[in-house]
C-alpha cells in the first residue's frame, strides 16, 4: 500500500473511501494499527495471594494487601475474553534459581499458618531466563511462571484465532535491588544491553519477526522512528491483523534498550519514550487527562492509559477515572477488571459499549470506520458497570 507523507492527506482519503466500505478485508486497508482501541489487563499473569500468604499479608501490611487484593485467570481466559493488551513483568535470571524460593513461603510457616499449594510444582523457577513476578520473594504466583511460557501461551491463542486485531504486550523490566519490608529478600539483577539482547532473543525463539509489528517495519524509509509515526506511517490492520506487539513499560531503562539501536533499528519493544525523542512511538499516561492523551493521538503516537489502580475505583465502583480514559482517544485502556473479570466487591469493570474487543478510535479513526468490522466473528463480552461517580 502506499504510503503517505502527510498524515492528514491520508486520513481525508482515507475517510472518504472508508464510508463506501463493506467488508473486514476492505475496511483493514484503511484503518491504522493506532485508530484503533483495546481493553489490557494490568499484571495479566497475577494470581493473587495464596490462603496463608494472604492472611499473612493482612496482619503484616494491611494497607499494602489491599492494593493488591486482586488476581487474573490465565492469559488465554482473557484473551478469550475480550482483552487485547496483556502486561507481563520480567525479573533477569540468566543461572536459574534465583527466584525459586520466595521468602513469604518460609515466612507463612514461621507465623505458624498452614502451607499453601507448591508455587512452583513443576520446577520451572530453576530454569535460567527471565521470569514472571510481580514482586520477588513476595506476590510472585503467576498463571505462567517464565517469560518464554507466557509467550508459547499468546502465541497458541493467536494461532488459534488469526483473525484478531493486533495484541498489544507491555513489558515491564523489575530490578532495583530487593524487595521492600522483605526480611532477606532478593535483589533484582538490574537490566543491561546484554540481558535485553537476551530478551529479544527469547521473544524471538517464539515468534517470528513476520509475526510481530516491529520498530524497522514502523520507520521504513523515514529518517527517524518519531517522524514516521508523526507522518501516519503505522501499518494498516491489513498489514498487522493476527500479529504481537512488544512494548517497554519502564522508561528509565529506554536508554539501556535503545543502546547501539538508534531509532531502535533491530530491537523488538517500541520504548516508553518521551515525544521529541527519535524513538518516540509509544508513550504512557497512565494518570493523563483526556486533553493530554488526546493532543499525543492526533500526532500519531500511541497511548497507554489507565483506568483504575489500587483497587480503590473497584470497591465501590467509581467509575470516574475509567469514563474519563474511555472517552479519550488512548489505544491502549488498561484495568483490573476487564468485562470477563469484574469486581467481586462493586461489579466494577471496564470494557467498551458494544462488549466488543476493539472499537474504532474516537479521536483519528477515519469516518465510516465499523467496531463490527474489526473482529468479525468476536461475540460481545457483556456490559460494563453502571456509571458511578461519588
Amino acid at each position: 500500500m502506499t504510503r503517505f507523507s502527510s498524515a492528514a492527506t491520508f486520513v481525508a482519503f482515507a475517510s472518504a473511501s472508508l464510508a463506501f466500505a463493506q467488508t473486514a478485508a476492505q475496511q483493514d486497508k484503511l484503518v491504522h494499527l493506532n485508530q484503533i482501541q483495546v481493553i489490557g489487563s494490568h499484571n495479566s499473569y497475577n494470581l493473587g495471594f495464596a490462603p496463608s500468604e494472604a492472611k499473612f499479608m493482612k496482619v503484616r501490611n494491611p494497607k499494602a494487601f489491599a492494593s493488591l487484593e486482586y488476581s487474573h485467570k490465565t492469559l488465554t481466559h482473557q484473551l478469550d475474553g475480550g482483552v487485547r493488551q496483556l502486561e507481563i513483568d520480567i525479573y533477569a535470571d540468566p543461572q536459574g534459581g534465583r527466584y525459586a524460593h520466595p521468602r513469604i513461603v518460609e515466612l507463612t510457616k514461621q507465623a505458624g499458618l498452614p502451607a499453601d499449594p507448591d508455587f512452583d510444582p513443576n520446577h520451572e523457577m530453576d530454569k535460567p531466563g527471565f521470569k514472571v513476578i510481580h514482586v520477588q520473594d513476595f506476590n510472585q504466583r503467576a498463571s505462567c511462571m517464565t517469560f518464554v511460557g507466557c509467550l508459547r501461551e499468546v502465541k497458541a491463542w493467536s494461532k488459534a484465532n488469526p483473525q484478531h486485531v493486533p495484541v498489544f504486550l507491555l513489558i515491564e523490566s523489575k530490578s532495583g535491588g530487593a524487595a521492600k519490608n522483605v526480611p532477606n529478600s532478593v535483589a533484582a539483577l538490574p537490566f543491561t544491553s546484554e540481558l535485553f539482547d537476551a530478551l529479544d532473543k527469547e521473544i524471538r525463539s517464539v515468534f517470528s519477526d513476520s509475526e510481530m509489528v516491529l520498530p524497522d517495519q514502523v520507520r521504513g524509509k523515514y529518517p527517524t522512528l518519531e517522524a514516521a509515526v508523526l507522518a501516519g506511517n503505522w501499518p494498516t490492520l491489513a498489514e498487522s491483523r493476527g500479529k504481537v506487539i512488544f512494548l517497554m513499560d519502564q522508561r528509565k531503562d529506554s536508554p539501556t534498550y535503545a543502546a547501539g539501536h538508534p531509532n531502535l533499528e533491530h530491537r523488538i519493544l517500541f520504548t516508553n519514550a518521551v515525544p521529541g525523542n527519535p524513538d518516540a512511538a509509544f508513550t504512557e499516561q497512565n494518570s493523563g487527562t483526556k486533553a493530554e492523551i488526546d493532543a499525543l493521538v492526533k500526532r500519531g503516537y500511541i497511548i497507554r492509559a489507565r483506568t483504575d489502580e489500587g483497587t480503590v475505583a473497584a470497591r465501590n465502583n467509581d467509575t470516574t477515572r475509567r469514563d474519563e480514559v474511555l472517552a479519550s482517544g488512548a489505544q491502549m485502556i488498561s484495568t483490573d477488571y476487564p468485562l470477563s473479570e469484574p469486581s467481586e466487591w462493586s461489579g466494577y469493570s471496564v470494557g467498551f459499549p458494544s462488549g466488543l474487543p476493539a472499537r474504532c478510535n474516537l479521536v483519528n479513526a477515519p469516518t465510516g470506520c465499523s467496531d463490527a468490522l474489526l473482529e468479525p466473528n468476536a461475540k460481545s463480552g457483556g456490559t460494563e458497570s453502571p456509571v458511578h461517580h461519588p
